[in-house]
């Protein structure tokens, strides 16, 4: 069973609150997303499996652990997850990485896969799967829908900001993948936007309407 965990870390809440400024320009909202994401990383990572091995040190021989096996990867849900990657690649720069694009139909607004590469071996790998917004859970969903049909079930899906009703919606769908939420906000607009949220987290990244 899954796990949700909101992350209560002072730095995450202070450069949160610096994202939703509408005055954060460009690059200092792509900066903060890579900060917060090495940050979550640092919690959502903290299970990963190590094992004993002997190094010289300048005074003795000693048996230290260290990371077993290299079978970790970083699949960014396409456009705004990719602004988290960097971020995670900080702690695990030996870490290989994947892309999910997503669209969303016009009349259904269901979201629908356009791209998925996914490094190999994947059923063999932890995935962290990135998206700076989880609102009304329906990308998270088919996200994980299509790295679980290609075999991978151990899953962390990791984001900024999360609305109640997406983290709702991911939950029910994925009950056996691990959360890991920056800030719970309150709820979605009629639009579906995340209040208070903080815009929209692709435009502002990379700096387009």
């Amino acid at each position: 069973m899954g796990t949700v965990k909101v992350i209560d870390h002072p730095l995450i809440k202070h450069k949160i609150s610096l994202l939703r400024d509408e005055n954060t320009g460009t690059r200092d909202f792509r900066v903060l997303v890579e900060e917060i994401a090495m940050l979550m990383g640092y919690e959502a990572l903290r299970d990963l499996p190590t094992e004993p091995v002997k190094v010289k040190t300048p005074i003795t021989e000693a048996e230290v652990p260290m990371l077993s096996g290299k079978k970790l990867a970083v699949v960014p849900i396409l456009r705004a997850g990719l602004g988290m990657v960097n971020g995670i690649l900080a702690l695990v720069p030996s870490a290989k990485v994947g892309h999910i694009g997503l669209y969303r139909d016009e009349v259904t607004h269901e979201p629908h896969e356009y791209f998925c590469k996914l490094p190999e071996n994947i059923e063999e790998r932890l995935v962290i799967l990135p998206d700076p917004m989880l609102a009304t859970g329906g990308s998270a969903v088919e996200a994980v829908n299509a790295i679980k049909q290609r075999g991978c079930t151990n899953i962390k899906f990791m984001c900024i900001i999360a609305a109640p009703e997406g983290l709702e919606t991911l939950k029910n769908a994925h009950p056996d993948i691990d959360i890991y939420v920056g800030n719970l906000d309150e709820r979605l607009n009629e639009n579906a936007y995340i209040v208070p949220g903080l815009g929209d987290a692709g435009d502002r990244i990379f700096g387009t309407k």
